[in-house]
C-alpha cells in the first residue's frame, strides 16, 4: 500500500453529514464522524502510521499486471474501484445513504461492497481505525467472526460483514482474507455511532442492496432539478454533486472541503483546515447551486445564515465572521496535532483555524450577492437582516482589511475587498428598490459611490495600467478576474483589458492562475504555493465575457485535463501538474460551473450572431526549434507573447 497516495488518487464517499475518501488502492484514508468538523477516525492521509485506515482491496500475491482504475457510477455519489488483473476483474463499490435530513444524527454508515465480474480473486480487509486524530487509544469488542465493536471517546465504530468474510484479531485491529468468484459478492459496513448507542443489526447483501438502490436513486432524483443543458454536462453534473455532498443538510451551511492539513506545498506550512463553513465560499457555492436550479439549498443557506446574523453569534462585534463550524458556533480554536507526520512530512498538521478571528469585509458583498439573486430577500425577516448588516457596513467598510487570502502578513486597503463593498450596496440598493423595502437609501448609495471612487482613484495603478492587489502596491491579484462578474465594469472597458493582459503577462501558466506572487506581495508565511484552481476558471470567464472566446475554450479544456480520474480537483495544481491543498474543494468545482455557464452562453451569442467578434490572441501551438530564440518561435505574437496570452502557453 502506498503510504501516502496522490491527493488526486482519491473519490469522495458521503451521506449529507460527514464524508470519506477512499484511494485508488481501496484504502479509506480520511473519515470524520458524526459531522464533517468532527475528529477523525481515518486519518492515514495526515499520517500513515498513527492516523488508521480501512483497506480493501483485491490483492495478488504480487502486483505485476494489475491495473487499478476508479469511477462513479453517472450522475451518483457510489464510487468504484475496479482491479483488472490476468486472473479475472474484480470491484469495490463505496457508497453512503444521504442522511437529507433537517436533523442531525449521530449514526452514519460506509458501506463496502467487494465482487467479481470475472474470475476468481482474493481480497484483503484490514480497519485500523484511531480515534481523535490518532491521539485516543481505542477498545475492539468481537462479538462473532461477522462483528466487532471499536470504542473511542464519544464514538462507537461497529464494523460487521456479510457471509463470506470473517474477521480476525490483530492486536487492536481487524483483518481479513477471502476469495470471491464470478457473480459472489461479499460487503463490510462500517457504522459510527454516539458511544453506547446500540449495535445496528448485521447486514445482508439483499440490505447492501436495497442501500445502494436507495443511494443511487436518491442522486438520479436530485440532479432532475438541474436546469443546465450545456456542452460540457458530465462535467457540470459533477461539480454540482460534489457540491451537494459538501453541503451539510441539517443546517444547510457548505464546508469549504471535506479535508485538513492537506499542503499547499509539499513539506510546507500552508496546511490548514477546511472543514468549515466560510460565508464567502458558501455564498458563492449557494449561489452557483442556484444557477444550476437547486433552489432548496439556496433557502435552507439563507435561514442558516439570517440565523447567524439575528444572534450575532459571532466572536467579535462584527455582524458576521468569516466562518463558522456547520452548525453555526463561532469558535474554531485552531491548534498544531504535533504527533501527526504531516502529509509526506507537511508539518504543521493544524485543526481549527485561527483566520476566523479575521476582519474580511469582502464577505458582505457575496452575502449580499447570494441573498439578493434568488429572488426573494422580500422576505420580512431576511430583508430585516440584510438591511442591518448594511448598516452597520456603512460605518465600517472604509478600513484596512486582511482580505480574501486571509493573509498573516496584515491588514491592507484590499482593492478585491472594495470591489464586493460596492456589490454589498449595490445588490441591497436594488433589492430595496425590487421589493420596496425601507432602507436608508441615501447613506447605501453614498457608501457605494464612494467605494467605486476608491477603486478607480486608489486601487488602478497607472504604471502598470491595471486594478493591483491593494492601494500601497503594484502586485496584481487574480481575485479582480471577477470584476466583469460582478458589474463593476464592462467586460469590454479598455481599463479592464488592460488588467485582464496584465495579469495574462505575469500571474497565467499555461491556463493555470496564480492568485498573487508572494514574493513580491509578502503574505507572513513560509514557502510558495501552487496556481489556484479558483482563479484558473475565473480567468476562464473572464476570457469568455471579454470576447476572446478561443482562448477561453482552449484553457477550459487544458483545466480540465488537470481533474483526477473521477472529476474532482483539489485547491491547487502543482509545478508538475499534481493537485495540492485540501480535497475536493468547493471554490474550484463552484468556479468550474460558472466557467462553463459562461462559456456557453457567449459561444451560442456568437453562434447567432449575436456575440462580439473574437478579440483574443490566436490559438496555435506556438513551438519552436531547438536553436530558435523564444521571441522568433512560429505562432509568436509580435511582442513574443505566446498563444492565448500566456508566457509559457503550448
Amino acid at each position: 500500500m502506498d503510504r501516502y497516495p496522490p491527493i488526486a488518487e482519491h473519490g469522495m464517499v458521503g451521506d449529507l453529514q460527514t464524508a470519506a475518501l477512499v484511494s485508488s488502492g481501496g484504502t479509506i484514508d480520511w473519515w470524520c464522524t458524526p459531522r464533517f468538523d468532527s475528529p477523525s477516525v481515518f486519518a492515514s492521509l495526515l499520517d500513515s502510521e498513527r492516523g488508521g485506515h480501512c483497506r480493501l482491496a483485491v490483492e495478488l500475491p504480487r502486483d505485476d499486471g494489475m491495473t487499478v482504475r476508479q469511477l462513479y457510477l453517472s450522475d451518483t455519489a457510489i464510487l468504484v474501484t475496479r482491479f483488472m488483473t490476468p486472473d479475472g476483474v474484480g470491484e469495490v463499490a463505496d457508497f453512503m445513504v444521504p442522511v437529507d435530513s433537517p436533523a442531525p444524527t449521530d449514526t452514519h454508515r460506509l458501506v463496502r461492497v467487494a465482487r467479481v465480474v470475472r474470475g476468481r480473486l482474493p481480497f484483503a480487509f484490514a480497519c485500523r481505525p484511531r480515534f481523535d486524530y490518532g491521539r485516543a487509544p481505542h477498545t475492539p469488542t468481537r462479538t462473532d467472526g461477522h462483528t466487532v465493536l471499536f470504542r473511542g471517546p464519544g464514538t462507537d465504530l461497529h464494523v460487521q460483514s456479510t457471509a463470506g468474510i470473517a474477521f480476525r484479531p490483530d492486536g487492536d485491529d481487524i483483518t481479513a482474507r477471502f476469495v470471491l468468484s464470478a457473480g459472489q459478492a461479499a460487503a463490510v459496513v462500517l457504522t459510527g455511532t454516539a458511544s453506547g448507542a446500540p449495535a445496528p443489526p448485521r447486514p445482508s447483501l439483499e440490505g447492501v442492496g436495497d442501500a445502494f438502490e436507495s443511494c443511487r436513486d436518491f442522486w438520479l432524483s436530485w440532479l432532475r432539478s438541474c436546469v443546465y443543458r450545456g456542452r460540457w454536462q458530465d462535467v457540470v453534473n459533477r461539480s454540482a454533486i460534489t457540491l451537494k455532498l459538501l453541503t451539510y443538510a441539517p443546517t444547510g451551511a457548505p464546508v469549504a472541503a471535506a479535508t485538513m492539513g492537506l499542503p499547499e506545498q509539499i513539506g510546507g506550512e500552508r496546511n490548514w483546515d477546511y472543514r468549515y463553513t466560510w460565508i464567502r465560499d458558501a455564498s458563492l457555492s449557494v449561489r452557483t447551486l442556484m444557477d444550476l436550479g437547486f433552489q432548496e439549498e439556496a433557502h435552507a443557506f439563507r435561514r442558516w445564515l439570517r440565523e447567524r446574523i439575528e444572534s450575532r453569534g459571532a466572536a467579535s462585534a462584527d455582524p458576521l465572521q468569516i466562518m463558522y463550524r456547520v452548525d453555526g458556533d463561532p469558535h474554531l480554536t485552531e491548534e498544531n496535532l504535533d504527533h501527526l507526520e504531516g502529509y509526506l512530512g507537511s508539518r504543521p498538521v493544524r485543526a481549527g483555524n485561527a483566520a476566523a478571528d479575521q476582519l474580511q469585509l469582502d464577505i458582505y458583498g457575496e452575502v449580499s450577492d447570494a441573498l439578493v439573486v434568488g429572488g426573494d430577500i422580500g422576505a420580512i425577516r431576511g430583508w430585516g437582516a440584510l438591511g442591518g448588516v448594511l448598516d452597520w457596513l456603512a460605518d465600517h467598510w472604509d478600513q484596512p482589511d486582511e482580505g480574501i487570502w486571509e493573509t498573516r502578513g496584515g491588514r491592507q486597503n484590499f482593492t478585491y475587498s472594495r470591489l464586493m463593498t460596492w456589490v454589498a450596496f449595490d445588490r441591497g440598493l436594488r433589492a430595496a428598490t425590487g421589493f420596496s423595502r425601507p432602507a436608508d437609501v441615501a447613506r447605501w448609495t453614498s457608501a457605494r459611490d464612494a467605494a467605486f471612487r476608491q477603486i478607480v482613484e486608489h486601487g488602478w495603478h497607472d504604471k502598470r495600467q491595471a486594478f493591483v492587489q491593494h492601494y500601497d502596491t503594484d502586485v496584481l491579484d487574480a481575485s479582480l478576474l471577477v470584476m466583469p462578474r460582478v458589474g463593476f465594469v464592462s467586460p469590454y472597458d479598455p481599463d479592464w483589458l488592460s488588467t485582464l493582459d496584465a495579469m495574462e503577462e505575469e500571474l497565467v501558466s499555461d491556463s493555470l492562475v496564480y492568485r498573487y506572487d508572494p514574493a513580491a506581495s509578502p503574505d507572513g508565511l513560509r514557502g510558495s504555493e501552487g496556481t489556484f484552481n479558483l482563479c484558473s476558471f475565473f480567468y476562464v470567464e473572464a476570457l469568455a465575457r471579454s470576447g476572446r472566446l478561443n482562448q477561453a475554450r482552449y484553457a477550459f479544456d487544458k483545466m480540465l485535463t488537470y481533474a483526477n480520474p473521477v472529476g474532482l480537483f483539489a485547491e491547487e495544481i502543482g509545478p508538475s501538474g499534481e493537485q495540492l491543498g485540501n480535497f475536493p474543494q468547493a471554490f474550484t468545482h463552484l468556479a468550474l460551473v460558472s466557467a462553463a455557464m459562461a462559456l456557453d452562453e457567449e459561444l451560442a451569442k456568437a453562434r447567432s450572431g449575436r456575440g462580439r467578434r473574437d478579440r483574443g490572441h490566436p490559438v496555435a501551438l506556438g513551438v519552436r526549434t531547438p536553436d530558435e530564440e523564444p521571441g522568433e518561435a512560429q505562432g509568436k505574437d509580435t511582442d513574443g507573447e505566446a498563444p492565448g496570452g500566456s508566457g509559457t502557453d503550448g
